[in-house]
């Protein structure tokens, strides 16, 4: 008989990945504030950081929220109620396990982190089970990762280009014609609620 112990099933879990950029620490204050300590999803983000950031934008993003915020960690699960930040200088991305991977590949829409790497292999690994924000940002990063969100059947929404201080994210996902919710910042968190508990059933 084999002493081995059997592997723990991988059932995919609703999760939302979010990608920011110029202007996006605000963004992601609002968006985060909005959601609750109960909240039953993990929270994968991207947001373009300077390596001057990373000793802050953990204790920054923890005084706007309930919601237990920390550096992703390479081979880690992601779990319910808590915020992981793809490090600086690291795309974050998802294996198809739903474990967590930190990769050095070079930088995308010269950003590293970036979205798309975290949208498109979120997508693989969580399907439509899979919600995709783009808050502000003054470039098109992200709209690559919307579309392979869009195919899989996942949710994507976008901050309305109105609310957003920097308009080019938001822009160019839009222009995919592949979204579902464009919003004002404060009514984002809302409607990421409302759907995680449909997908909960």
């Amino acid at each position: 008989m084999s002493s081995e112990q059997p592997r723990e099933t991988y059932v995919p879990r609703a999760t939302v990945v979010v990608a920011s950029s110029a202007g996006g620490i605000e963004g992601l204050q609002v968006l985060l504030s909005g959601l609750g300590a109960d909240f039953p999803a993990a929270v994968l983000v991207a947001q373009h950081l300077r390596r001057a950031r990373e000793t802050h934008i953990v204790a920054i993003l923890s005084r706007h929220t309930a919601l237990a915020v920390k550096l992703a960690e390479d081979g880690e699960r992601p779990g319910p109620g808590t915020v992981y930040i793809a490090p600086p200088d690291h795309h974050l991305c998802v294996r198809e396990d739903g474990t967590l991977q930190l990769t050095r590949e070079p930088p995308v829409n010269r950003s590293r982190p970036a979205a798309d790497p975290l949208f498109r292999t979120a997508a693989e690994a969580f399907g439509p089970l899979l919600i995709a924000c783009v808050l502000t940002g003054a470039d098109g990063d992200g709209a690559r990762g919307v579309e392979v969100v869009k195919s899989g059947g996942g949710t994507v929404i976008v901050e309305d280009p109105a609310s957003a201080k920097f308009h080019g994210m938001p822009k160019a996902a839009i222009e995919t014609g592949r979204v579902d919710y464009v919003l004002h910042a404060e009514d984002i968190p809302a409607r990421i609620q409302l759907l995680v508990r449909r997908h909960q059933g």
